[in-house]
């Protein structure tokens, strides 16, 4: 695991890169309050991918003076455009280097982070082999959604109806490769027993799965 630390305009964002032999896909993750680094969700989630052979970029998407407003006002959480832009940054650095140049992106975005990553995968087809949402706002990306041509895997917990519903009106207008699925009985955050594991599961096939991706030439 490195400390890494990724230029995104005049901002300097931190993060934990894990790289892995033989990995082809590098997983950045897109979490919403900006605490990607040190969300325990994401660092299990993380640690299921790197078992399955991929490697992991868990930065954090806001400054320490962002975070600290965001944790006060909430603003820069719903600040999509913000987030996608942190993580188009993030992917470029990834593209720079060496360890990491020759891997193919995929996003694994949690709540409004799950946006995020759509307009970011829009906004750079030719690197983003796959895009992942658990208990995302898909909706929140607007009209980024037609333009992604990531496959992309939206999960949601079976007792988050409001959430089930905007994953749906979400997949409904999307037209690249798109799978809703539902674990039963978890609510947002899949805190019940097992709920947690289903989802880096289901995110690791469906990482392995587009490993060799559909983007084109590098």
């Amino acid at each position: 695991m490195n400390d890494v630390r990724i230029e995104a305009g005049r901002e300097v964002l931190f993060g934990n890169l894990n790289i892995l032999e033989n990995a082809t896909t590098l997983v950045l993750f897109a979490h919403g309050s900006g605490s990607s680094r040190h969300s325990p969700r994401n660092q299990f989630v993380a640690r299921t991918l790197n078992n399955a052979g991929l490697a992991t970029l868990l930065f954090d998407l806001l400054t320490q003076q962002e975070e600290a407003i965001d944790m006060r006002t909430r603003e820069h959480r719903f600040n999509i455009a913000l987030l996608a832009e942190r993580l188009v940054h993030a992917t470029k650095w990834a593209k720079q280097q060496e360890q990491t140049r020759d891997l193919l992106a995929g996003y694994f975005g949690s709540s409004t982070g799950g946006a995020a990553a759509l307009v970011a995968a829009a906004e750079l087809p030719q690197d983003v082999g796959a895009v992942v949402s658990r208990g995302g706002r898909p909706d929140l990306a607007g009209e980024a959604l037609p333009k992604v041509q990531a496959p992309t895997l939206l999960i949601v917990g079976g007792n988050d109806d409001v959430v089930i519903e905007l994953n749906e009106q979400a997949r409904d207008r999307m037209r690249c490769e798109v799978k809703l699925e539902i674990v039963p009985g978890a609510t947002h955050l899949f805190e019940e027993p097992g709920a947690l594991e289903q989802v880096a599961k289901l995110a690791s096939d469906w990482f392995l799965l587009h490993a060799a991706g559909s983007a084109g030439p590098h």
